[in-house]
């Protein structure tokens, strides 16, 4: 069974606004901002909901998907499947929510100890402002089992996922 899930980081030249988990999965790590599709809404419709709630501003302009990722752990049948976007542009000034403390952080100095410890394999890949698609198995401890990430050169949203 698949669970659509969103991830958005804003990527401003040098800088990336992540935000800290507060509460709920991934608490205590740094990450983008996302989160689970509402029924009738689209992927992007939720990313931009999503990074309102989580973040207190408004995308404006186009989001731009970078990648799609299929997330499982040992002992749960659930995959979820993380659509990834790219904002460079948005409106009002990033605010603590109850969810996530929003900081900016520049591309050198990206927490990746304090991040999943998936995001050092695909990050600088969407830095390069390239494509992908990818898969990671997690063990306990949220050690990485396995792992496939694939650079792509079509257009991400005409992928078709196995």
């Amino acid at each position: 069974m698949k669970k659509q899930l969103t991830l958005c980081i804003i990527h401003n030249h040098s800088r990336v606004l992540l935000g800290m988990k507060k509460r709920g999965f991934g608490t205590g790590r740094w990450n983008g901002f996302g989160g689970k599709v509402e029924r009738g809404e689209t992927i992007e419709e939720a990313t931009v909901r999503e990074i309102k709630e989580e973040a207190g501003i408004q995308i404006e302009g186009k989001l731009e998907k970078m990648g799609i990722l299929d997330f499982e752990f040992q002992k749960n049948p659930e995959i979820l499947e993380v659509h990834i976007f790219r904002a460079k542009k948005f409106s009002g000034e990033p605010t603590e929510s109850e969810e996530m403390r929003p900081q900016w952080f520049r591309v050198d100095e990206i927490p990746y100890k304090e991040m999943w410890p998936d995001d050092i394999y695909w990050i600088p890949l969407f830095l390069k402002k390239k494509k992908f698609i990818g898969k990671f198995l997690f063990g306990e401890g949220d050690s990485i089992l396995e792992q496939r990430l694939e650079e792509i050169e079509n257009n991400i949203n005409k992928i078709r996922r196995e």
